[in-house]
């Protein structure tokens, strides 16, 4: 299969890595990041972390131009970067070829339909793997958890079949959905817990459950997300959501969410979609989200004073 990456950073490293290392899948990283693109072609892709360390060669470029009749596309990028990628991803993919998206957080998948149309596109969640880069070229993660697929209309398809055996064949643990919006909710309040509290007291997750001062903040941002999920009708598979989160966070201790990485590196985070979504989906449906609010508020005020001596 012709898989086709537009965004690859971390988490778009590993995906190309891994689907890369087995020789199954013809990959093409699609990337503005020109060092790390340069570094690909020369070097190759190093992923290394829980799925062990391996470098792998694969076709890397700064256009998406470059690519084409890719019969799978990919757009790993960030929420501010998806409406780009998924015109790009029309150039780039046969026609009819599905468009898979994977962002944490929500409405992403919205940016994309309103470009691609809702048929087209599969939606993927994952979780634990706390990716970062190391460098141009190289990316690292400290866990491996489950990719979860579904078709953004809902169902069990023959294609969504078909993309699951794709990346079963580069080793991830894939789960497939035919209701993958509960997955995205599922994911959201373990990003709301973690994301804002680590953004702003630069602590890593196990650190956060370790201070009680911090995760009484993120313990609420979890509540508070979840109590606008019932709200919703959402079907979530757990009736405690601290107890959930804080088993979810046990298994990557010493990650840096992107949201603390970005705020390291002076750069605005995806707030809007994280944290930022929950008062936005609790005032529909008329739930209080004090506690996630201030958190907003304070990561704003926080990136507003980025780039200021």
């Amino acid at each position: 299969m012709k898989i086709a990456i537009i965004g690859v950073g971390a988490m778009g490293s590993i995906y190309a890595g891994l689907l890369a290392d087995q020789g199954k899948h013809d990959v093409w990283a699609i990337d503005t990041w020109k060092d790390h693109v340069e570094a690909i072609k020369s070097k190759g892709l190093r992923v290394e972390g829980a799925s062990g360390d391996r470098t792998v060669k694969i076709n890397a470029t700064t256009s998406p131009a470059d690519v084409k009749d890719a019969d799978l596309v990919i757009i790993a990028t960030k929420d501010d970067g998806v409406a780009g990628a998924a015109k790009a991803a029309l150039q780039v993919a046969k026609a009819g070829a599905p468009i898979l998206t994977i962002q944490n957080g929500l409405g992403s998948a919205d940016k994309v339909a309103e470009i691609v149309g809702s048929k087209r596109i599969l939606m993927g969640v994952v979780g634990g793997f706390g990716a970062s880069m190391k460098g141009p070229g190289h990316a690292h993660h400290n866990g491996m958890e489950f990719l979860r697929l579904g078709e953004m209309d809902g169902g069990l398809t023959p294609r969504l079949e078909t993309v699951k055996q794709a990346w079963e064949a580069g080793g991830f643990k894939v789960l497939a959905f035919d209701d993958i919006h509960k997955m995205v909710w599922e994911k959201l309040i373990c990003n709301c817990t973690y994301s804002g509290p680590c953004a702003l007291t630069g602590l890593r997750v196990g650190e956060v459950q370790a201070n009680p001062s911090a995760w009484s903040i993120a313990a609420a941002c979890a509540n508070e997300a979840y109590l606008v999920a019932m709200a919703k009708g959402i079907k979530l598979d757990f009736d405690d959501p601290v107890r959930y989160v804080r088993e979810f966070g046990k298994k990557i201790p010493n990650a840096r969410p992107s949201m603390l990485l970005d705020h390291m590196a002076g750069r605005p985070a995806e707030v809007d979609n994280i944290n930022g979504a929950i008062p936005r989906e609790g005032s529909k449906v008329g739930i209080a989200t004090p506690i996630n609010s201030v958190v907003v508020a304070l990561l704003k005020a926080k990136e507003a004073g980025f780039g200021k001596a």
